[in-house]
């Protein structure tokens, strides 16, 4: 009975965990992105990783965890332009390459369009609301980054003086959530390239 204890304890007499969990990452992220959070089962997310629902327990702690590890994963891997945009010279053109960049990522692949933080958890049960809050705070860090980025443009006289940055930044977020929800309702990429146009053609510049 030691000898039982002991392996146990060490693992050898314990199922291994026999599968690559960077990769299983990637496939949840992926039904998580194209199904949202309550909208991804655990039948979903065990046939794309390929890894039964134990297993991912082990791996991940529970369904929320597991969604926690993919939208950090997401933010990493997909929206890392925001932080090039945020380097650009002037303000429109950080709003520009924010916006032009979610319309590619939006659109670039057909079996999960729109975006993991905009669309993962809009609505859900009173059980899921910890990640609905999740994402909301997600979102205000990236609109409060922009609200300073352009609060910065104002103090270089790259924006009037009349501008309200906290106005600014939610407009560019309003527009930047809505490629997301078009993109999911099936709108292509020439047509929200164009919206962005449309939406860039009215930004507030300073009298010369």
């Amino acid at each position: 009975m030691a000898l039982i204890d002991r392996c146990n304890r060490t693992g050898l007499m314990g199922r291994r965990r026999e599968f690559d969990v960077e990769k299983a990452l990637d496939a949840a992220l992926c039904v998580f992105w194209r199904k949202g959070y309550e909208g991804a089962s655990y039948t979903d997310l065990t046939a794309a990783t390929g890894v039964e629902r134990p297993a991912l327990y082990s791996a991940f702690g529970n369904k929320e965890a597991l969604f926690r590890r993919a939208l950090a994963r997401y933010y990493e891997r997909y929206l890392n332009f925001i932080p090039v945009a945020l380097a650009q010279p002037t303000s429109r053109q950080v709003a520009a390459h924010i916006l032009r960049s979610a319309v590619e990522l939006n659109t670039r692949y057909p079996d999960r369009t729109g975006c993991l933080g905009v669309l993962g958890g809009l609505a859900g049960s009173d059980e899921s609301e910890p990640i609905r809050r999740a994402l909301i705070d997600a979102r205000a860090n990236g609109e409060a980054l922009l609200r300073e980025r352009f609060e910065r443009a104002k103090k270089e006289a790259d924006l009037p003086e009349t501008v309200n940055c906290a106005v600014l930044a939610a407009y560019v977020c309003t527009v930047l959530h809505g490629i997301a929800v078009q993109a999911k309702a099936g709108f292509t990429h020439d047509m929200l390239a164009a919206v962005v146009e449309q939406s860039l053609s009215t930004w507030p510049v300073r009298d010369a």
